[in-house]
Order: structure tokens, then sequence, then C-alpha cells
């Protein structure tokens, strides 16, 4: 590792990525050295950490997504998310941290450690227990998957919403977490760098959404009738949950309480702010008034391209890519969405995909050594990007191939008429 390079006055020490604090802990773990004492300070950030990613989605996004469905299917939207979050977390126990986060080959983890057998009492080279490394990176898990449904909303059966989040957790997530962040991925070899997810989570369940969107069809009426949201209040606090939340995420990467988790956070919210300001910005000029919806959608789509660069970058690069993902996120959900002719109801591809890009792209001209003691490789991100937009969408259709053999995918024209939540749950809002 390079030293503790100088920036202005400030000295940050350049954190361990994850991958690299997986590699030491390996050989405590498996090989007999003296057991490492976990620190305390380390530790119960992280956990404060999990929490806040966890708050992501419950109930960040299960309201944010809730609000901007019809009111025929907020119940069901809001459910689909809760139950992603349950069964996400049997398959990571189950079969997907060791796929994900194990030593392996260079595409997927061994399998040493099934449902969770054998987690060491040592602590990482951080300091951070593996217990709780386990558990913060599930949170990943679960958002990443749960972010999906967003593009294929009001319109696919229950019980095929299940089937999805095991499999697509389990074949697709955790092979591209793998590539990334364990120390033998073939994108972490290849110098490819994500600091908490563009590539991992938005850009995988952003293109997972398209095809999933693209296969599943439009709704009923799509483009021939109003689909007014239910309650854009209920969207604008999973918003402002999501952004308090992002903090975990980003700034808990480094599996550390230090300068350069200060750094991320303060990167993560000059990105959200400025990305917010673009798109209100754009919007203002292009259709002559500002939305709410459109504010809190800048601000997620900021936060998405802030999450790859959030820990090896300055100020004002943050600035930059906050602007950037604003009007790029904006055109995303407008103009490409429109070109695409693809009713991804909730801009899981035109926020999370697009943001996600455009954050990795940026990431490797932008990293800066005085932050995170590495230097960006466009080669490498472009690569990264390339290789998880063909795996994530090909294996996406295969899942999606699969689950309409078994239990079929789509709702049928009545059920869909009169609304997920009577049809498939018996409930409704009164």
């Amino acid at each position: 590792m390079p030293g503790s390079p100088r920036s202005g006055s400030v000295r940050i020490a350049p954190a361990l990525s994850l991958g690299a604090l997986i590699l030491p802990f390996t050989a405590l773990a498996d090989g007999g050295a003296a057991a490492r004492a976990a620190d305390s300070g380390h530790t119960a950030w992280v956990l404060v950490a999990t929490a806040l990613v966890l708050l992501m989605t419950l109930p960040g996004l299960a309201l944010f997504y809730g609000g901007m469905v019809r009111r025929k299917n907020v119940l069901a939207t809001m459910t689909q998310t809760i139950a992603i979050a349950a069964v996400v977390t049997l398959t990571w126990c189950a079969i997907g941290y060791s796929l994900a986060m194990r030593p392996g080959s260079a595409f997927v983890g061994g399998l040493d450690r099934l449902f969770l057998d054998g987690l060491s009492l040592n602590a990482l080279s951080g300091g951070v227990p593996e217990s709780v490394f386990a558990m913060f990176q599930l949170s990943f898990a679960i958002i990443t998957t749960a972010l999906v449904p967003g593009a294929f909303a009001e319109r696919m059966k229950f019980a095929a919403v299940l089937l999805f989040a095991a499999l697509w957790s389990v074949l697709v997530y955790a092979p591209v977490a793998h590539w990334v962040w364990a120390p033998d991925g073939w994108l972490a070899v290849l110098g490819a760098l994500d600091y908490a997810g563009g590539t991992v989570v938005h850009i995988n369940a952003g293109v997972a959404g398209l095809v999933c969107a693209l296969y599943v069809g439009p709704r009923s009426g799509y483009g021939r009738q109003p689909m007014t949201p239910y309650n854009l209040a209920l969207t604008l606090t999973g918003a402002a949950l999501l952004w308090v939340g992002w903090f975990g995420f980003n700034a808990g990467s480094g599996l550390a309480a230090d300068g350069r988790a200060g750094m991320a956070m303060l990167a993560t919210q000059l990105a959200a702010a400025t990305a917010a300001v673009a798109w209100m910005g754009t919007e203002w000029l292009v259709r002559g008034r500002p939305s709410a919806l459109g504010l809190v959608s800048g601000a997620v789509g900021g936060l998405v391209a802030v999450t790859p660069a959030s820990g090896f970058i300055t100020p004002g690069s943050a600035l930059l890519i906050g602007a950037l993902a604003g009007v790029g996120c904006y055109l995303g959900a407008t103009v490409l969405k429109r070109l695409l002719r693809c009713d991804d109801a909730l801009d899981a591809f035109g926020i999370h995909g697009v943001g996600g890009i455009i954050g990795a792209l940026f990431t490797g001209w932008l990293a800066s050594p005085a932050i995170g003691g590495v230097h960006g490789d466009t080669l490498a991100q472009l690569a990264g990007i390339g290789a998880t937009l063909v795996y994530s969408g090909g294996m996406t259709l295969i899942v999606l191939m699969v689950i309409d053999r078994l239990v079929g995918l789509r709702v049928g024209e009545r059920t869909e008429s009169e609304g997920l939540d009577l049809s498939e749950h018996g409930e409704a809002i009164a």
C-alpha cells in the first residue's frame, strides 16, 4: 500500500478497499495466525452504517416506490420491497455471501461459508469482525435486488417477484460483487474502482430492470392513459430516508471510522445536492416549472453517481459528478426512456443505470491519489461497465425465461386492471 499522501494541509490515510481487507483476513481465518482483535471504533461505525443501509430499503425504498405507483398497487409494491429483503437475507446466508466475498476463482467465490457456517471469530485486517462484514454486505445485496422491481412495477406476479429475488441475488448479484470486491475478482485485479457499488449495485440493478421492463412489456394503457402517482409525499419521505441512509452506504464502505469516511460522506452530500439542483434547473428550463418528484429524483441520481467515486475524489470532483448526474439522469428518465420505448415504470434504468455509468466513468478520470491512494484507469472502468451490462442483462433474461416457464411472469389483464393490492394480497388502502 502507498504511504499516507498529503492533500494541502489535510492528511488522509488511504483506506483499504473491501477486497484488500478480505485478503489478509483470509489467511487469519484459514491459516492459524494469532487471532486479530476487533477495533471497537471501526466496528461500531460499520454497525451503524449497516443499519443506515437497511434504512434505505426498509422503509426508504418501500416509501419511495410506493408513493409513485397508482393507488391500487401501493401495498403490493411496498410488500415486494419488504419480501425481497427477507428472501435475499436467506439466499445470502445460504450461498450468496460465500459466492460473493470468499476466495475462489476470478469469477465467483468458493463454497466454504454455506449457511454462514465457519464465520471466523477473528477480525478483518481493518479490525471489523467477519460477522459484521457479512451483515454489512447483506444490506447491499438487499437494496440492489429491491431496486430492480421499480422497472416492472404494477404488472408482475408476486410469486414471480419472489423467485426473481432468490435467483437473481445468487446468479447475478453475487458474481458481479465478487468480480469487483473480492481480492481475486477479475475486475479487482484489472484495477477497476468501485468504492461503494456504482457497478455492483446501480449499473447491475439498472440494466436488469431495463431487461425486465422490455421482457414483461408495458403496463396496460401505458402512453394512452394517465398513471398518476398515489402520494408523492410518501415518495419525498422515502427519498429523504434514502439520502440519509446513503451516508452508511458510502462512508461505511471503507470499514473504518477515519478521515476517508468523512471525505466520502462530504462527497456524497455535495453530489446529491448538486444533482438535485441540476435536475431541477433542467426541468425548469425544459418544462417551465420544477417538480417535487424531479427534485428528489435528481438527488437520488447524484447519490447513485457519486457512489463508485465517493472514497476516491475531492469535494470539487463531487460537485462535477453531481452536476453531470443531475442533467444525465434527467435525460435518461425522459429522452432515453422514449427512445427505448420502454415502460421503465419508476426509472430504475434511467436513474440507477445511467447514474451508475456516469459515476463509474468519472471515477476513472477523477480518482485522486491524495484521497484514495490510487489512480483511476478509464479502460478498466469501461471494462467493468461493459462486463456488467452484458452479464447482468444476459443472465437476467435467462432468469426471467426460467420463471416464465415455472409460474408465469405477468398478471392477467383483468388482475392488472383491478390492481395488485386486491388481486395478489386481498388488501387495499381504505
